[in-house]
């Protein structure tokens, strides 16, 4: 391996927390392949990223001893899980939560302005937390009441990402196991009829002729659950945020609808919901002028790839008829993201209804700033606005 520094960065560092998008912006263009304790070996560049989530030949994503079902799989045995997973976000199955999620997001609304009127509040706790968590919840089929006991664990899990607290992660993994397992002993894996939602489905599940093992189930839901309302309400605080300081495109999308799909592929481009994923090198691989050796960890850093100007022109700025094909806001390879189509329909709703339901909203600075979310999140931790009701 050719000799590097022990650390080139620190993701925990004040510098980095303060703007992370600079910080993987700058590491992008001085290093292109960073090193550092928490994050091992950092990819930053579009086309290097796109060569290890691509090459599951030489880069595993078998990157725990805890199994991860499928994100954490390598072929042959990722592609029966995947197989499995991917008719639960069909188009009908979409389709058939739009009106629910329709609903979710006005009847938060409605609260909102109940509460808050035109007072400045913080958009993450009051609304992105809560509709990703109701969303969630509506899409297994758990109860609405799970919102808080979802959002605090993930911020507790969080934290523990940060403090790099090993003890407390198998606590909270613990605790998170016994949650899934009352939801699934409240279903009948063996009853006859349709399946009453999708957490009963799983039950039903096989892979291979052999009935789902429960331990696959439990990992399917975590990422169903976890992952997906930390990166939905991450979007969600993005999307307004920028359009919170963008008040002419905020307008724009109110009078052409129709452009509010691809305005938020390109606000999420420029602003990525999840911050990275894991491998490792299978063998040594050079890379980016980097050589990787056989069992290094790898991780690849979608936001600042997403931002790479060799891939798109004055990549910070925002911009319609964007080629999106290049984007890699939902990830690339054998694991791009089975749920996007569920996450657009709920990102989707949720804008139009905060368009139609507001006439303008802002940030309510300088007296109350936004704050950054700490790694493993990205987004926002905090998010004042203030919002003026039609």
């Amino acid at each position: 391996m050719t000799d590097r520094p022990s650390s080139d960065w620190d993701v925990r560092s004040d510098e980095v927390q303060r703007n992370p998008l600079a910080a993987h912006d700058r590491l992008r263009e001085s290093h292109g392949v960073a090193r550092s304790e928490v994050l091992h070996t950092s990819v930053f560049r579009h086309a290097d990223v796109l060569a290890v989530v691509q090459d599951h030949a030489r880069f595993s994503s078998v990157v725990s001893a805890h199994v991860a079902v499928p994100n954490g799989m390598d072929p042959p045995e990722h592609t029966s899980y995947r197989r499995l997973i991917e008719p639960y976000f069909a188009p009908d199955r979409v389709a058939a939560m739009r009106p629910l999620y329709q609903r979710l997001a006005h009847e938060l609304l409605a609260h909102t302005r109940q509460v808050h009127a035109r007072q400045p509040f913080d958009f993450i706790a009051g609304c992105a937390l809560p509709y990703a968590a109701r969303t969630q919840c509506a899409f297994l089929g758990w109860p609405l009441a799970l919102e808080g006991v979802l959002c605090d664990w993930i911020a507790r899990h969080h934290a523990a990402v940060f403090a790099q607290d090993r003890a407390r992660l198998a606590q909270l993994g613990l605790a998170f196991e016994a949650l899934i397992g009352r939801m699934l002993d409240e279903r009948d894996a063996s009853a006859s009829g349709p399946p009453r939602d999708a957490t009963e489905a799983l039950l039903r599940e096989r892979v291979e002729g052999q009935p789902l093992a429960r331990a696959a189930i439990a990992s399917i839901l975590r990422n169903w659950t976890v992952g997906e309302i930390g990166t939905i309400a991450a979007s969600l605080g993005i999307l307004a945020d920028w359009l919170a300081r963008h008040g002419e495109l905020q307008q724009q999308l109110r009078a052409q609808p129709a452009l509010q799909a691809e305005a938020i592929e390109e606000i999420l481009r420029l602003h990525g919901p999840l911050a990275v994923n894991r491998r490792v090198a299978r063998c040594p691989v050079q890379l980016g002028g980097h050589e990787f050796g056989a069992g290094e960890r790898v991780t690849v850093h979608w936001g600042a790839a997403n931002r790479d100007p060799r891939v798109f022109e004055a990549p910070e700025e925002f911009r319609f008829g964007r080629d999106h094909a290049r984007s890699l806001l939902y990830g690339a390879g054998i694991h791009v993201c089975p749920g996007a189509p569920l996450a657009r329909a709920q990102l989707g709703l949720w804008l139009q209804a905060l368009l139609g339901a507001t006439t303008h909203f802002r940030l309510a600075q300088p007296a109350q700033p936004p704050q950054y979310a700490r790694y493993p999140a990205m987004g926002f931790e905090r998010l004042p606005l203030v919002l003026d009701w039609a």
